[in-house]
């Protein structure tokens, strides 16, 4: 079985004055701003390295609930934000790193068999498969 679902990018004129727009085919973003001044900049809009931490959050919440749900925890919440770290490297860039902070309320769990999983999760989940960066996970348990 393969699953396949797509994004678009457009992006004009060339270099730092460019001005881009990103869509996904769900119609989450719908021609998305993103460009120099919103990777560099802080300006509003979004950029590469923002909608992969939003993957890899996403991919890791949904691996890890599905991993305490085979386990038989079936009552708990799943906080997780993605740290993707770009830093220079020669004339470019690179992403360097993506931690993974998780904030958790699972009942019924101890902290052992949750750092289990939840390690598991992070190593299986199918973004984290594809990254080649660093990828580490802090987490919260709250009981």
């Amino acid at each position: 079985m393969s699953i396949v679902k797509t994004a678009s990018a457009h992006y004009q004129p060339l270099g730092k004055q460019g001005k881009g727009k990103v869509s996904t085919q769900s119609g989450a973003l719908q021609n998305q701003p993103y460009g120099f001044n919103t990777r560099f900049e802080d300006e509003p809009g979004t950029n590469p390295e923002e909608l992969l931490g939003s993957a890899h959050a996403s991919c890791f919440a949904m691996a890890l609930s599905f991993a305490l749900a085979d386990a038989g925890f079936e009552q708990g919440e799943l906080s997780v934000e993605a740290h993707v770290t770009l830093e220079k490297d020669g004339d470019g860039f690179s992403v360097v790193k993506s931690e993974l902070v998780l904030d958790a309320i699972v009942e019924g769990i101890d902290e052992a068999q949750f750092k289990e999983i939840a390690g598991g999760a992070k190593e299986n989940c199918p973004i984290s498969k594809v990254l080649n960066a660093e990828i580490t996970l802090t987490h919260t348990l709250n009981k």
